[in-house]
This record gives structure tokens, C-alpha cells and sequence, in this order.
């Protein structure tokens, strides 16, 4: 998993008058905390960049005051208008202790279902991961090769060695789906094969009705006479 450097400034004051000085700064008011203690500080907005606009997770190596922590980004809050950071929690990474991150979803192979004309549909982009720093894969990846259409991987569906998916069980990952164009093809197919009976029907008929006249007119011509014998 890749690391990215931050630095902080301890915050000396608390309250909402400080946060507030802090972001008029372009500064973010952070929190520390899961070590021994809980840790107050600032960092540069701008810093945050590389850490939340990515699909990637990351460990963080949070220096405060020239003091390192390991941890990783645990809440982000956003300015509902502006978009800007107002406020982040930092988790801190203790040996064996379990945490919790969402992990991107990486898909690999072609699917049949796709190739027969449906859609692969990508339901989830991340999933709500729990377990040791340690063995926290840096994506998930999913095999659609086997994925017909109307199949799907569902999160009960997945297994990672150590690891526990918090999402229910029963929530599609990602899946092949019917599209339109499968759908109406296949009555196209079954008007044609039913076309070719009727089809035949109506020759038949018309040949019928041909006939008809012609018997008609034979059954009105007057019969041939016979010579007259001669005297």
C-alpha cells in the first residue's frame, strides 16, 4: 500500500472560533486518535490532494510537530457549497488492530454475457473493508470471465484471507445486465420463423383461388355435339 507524507501544526486552542481562524487559512482542523492519546492539529488543504482525490487508499506517515504517526484517513468532511475541506479524522495504525477503509473494486477478464450483448454494470466502486493494516489489499479484484448475463458477484461472494466485508451480504458488486437491443432481437427472431408458415399459407391460398375459376368456367361450357347421321 502506498504511503503519503503529511505535516501538522499542533493546535494550541480549541472550540469553534479556532476552527474557524484555522479555515480561513485554507487550513483543515484535524483529530488523531485509536493510539494513547487523542491529537488536535491543522494541515494545509492543498496537502490533501494526493490523499482524497484518488480511487488508490493509502497509509499516512502524519508528522506533527516533528513527531511521525502511522495511520490512515478515517473521515473526511466536506463545505456543502464550496466543496471544501472543513474537517478530517485520522485513525492511528497500532500492530494487529483491525481497521476499517474502503477498498477500491478492480475488475479482470471478458465476460460472455457481454460478448452475447449485455452490459457489464459496475453496482459498487468500493467496499467497506475491516481487518489488519497488514494484510489490507490495495484493490479488490473480481473475475468476470464466468459472469453470463443476468449473473453478478455479490459482496457474500467475496473472500479475502483476514479480512470481513460490512456490507450486506445480499449487495450486487458488479454484474452482466439484459440491454435493449438483447431484448428486442429476440422477438425479431421468433416473427421471422413464424413469417415463413404463413408465408406458405397465403401462396396456398392464393393458388386455391386460383383453381376455383378455372374448374367453374369448365363445368359451364356447353358439351360437343354429336354428327348428325347421314339419311
Amino acid at each position: 500500500m502506498k504511503v503519503i507524507e503529511l505535516n501538522g501544526v499542533l493546535r494550541t486552542k480549541k472550540g469553534k472560533k479556532d476552527a474557524m481562524h484555522i479555515r480561513r487559512e485554507a487550513k483543515v482542523p484535524c483529530i488523531l486518535y485509536g493510539g494513547k492519546e487523542q491529537i488536535t492539529f491543522s494541515v494545509i488543504e492543498k496537502d490533501f490532494k494526493p490523499l482524497v482525490y484518488t480511487p488508490e487508499i493509502h497509509t499516512v506517515k502524519l508528522n506533527v510537530d516533528g513527531k511521525v504517526y502511522n495511520a490512515i484517513l478515517q473521515d473526511i468532511q466536506h463545505h456543502t457549497i464550496s466543496d471544501a475541506i472543513t474537517h478530517a479524522d485520522f485513525l492511528e495504525i497500532m500492530p494487529g488492530k483491525a481497521v476499517t477503509m474502503n477498498v477500491p473494486v478492480q475488475t479482470t477478464g471478458a465476460a460472455p454475457g457481454v460478448k452475447a450483448g449485455g452490459k457489464l454494470q459496475k453496482k459498487l466502486r468500493t467496499v467497506r473493508v475491516k481487518g489488519a493494516i497488514e494484510k489490507m489489499p490495495d484493490v479488490i479484484k473480481l473475475d468476470v470471465s464466468k459472469l453470463e448475463i443476468g449473473d453478478s458477484i455479490r459482496v457474500g461472494d467475496l473472500k479475502y484471507d483476514g479480512m470481513t466485508f460490512l456490507q450486506a451480504s445480499n449487495i450486487t458488486v458488479v454484474g452482466v445486465r439484459i440491454t435493449r437491443n438483447v431484448v428486442e432481437e429476440t422477438p425479431a427472431a421468433g416473427a421471422t420463423t413464424a413469417a415463413a408458415p404463413a408465408a406458405g399459407a397465403a401462396a396456398a391460398g392464393k393458388a386455391a383461388d386460383a383453381k376455383a375459376p378455372a374448374a367453374a368456367a369448365d363445368a359451364k361450357a356447353p358439351a360437343a355435339k354429336a354428327p348428325a347421321a347421314k339419311k
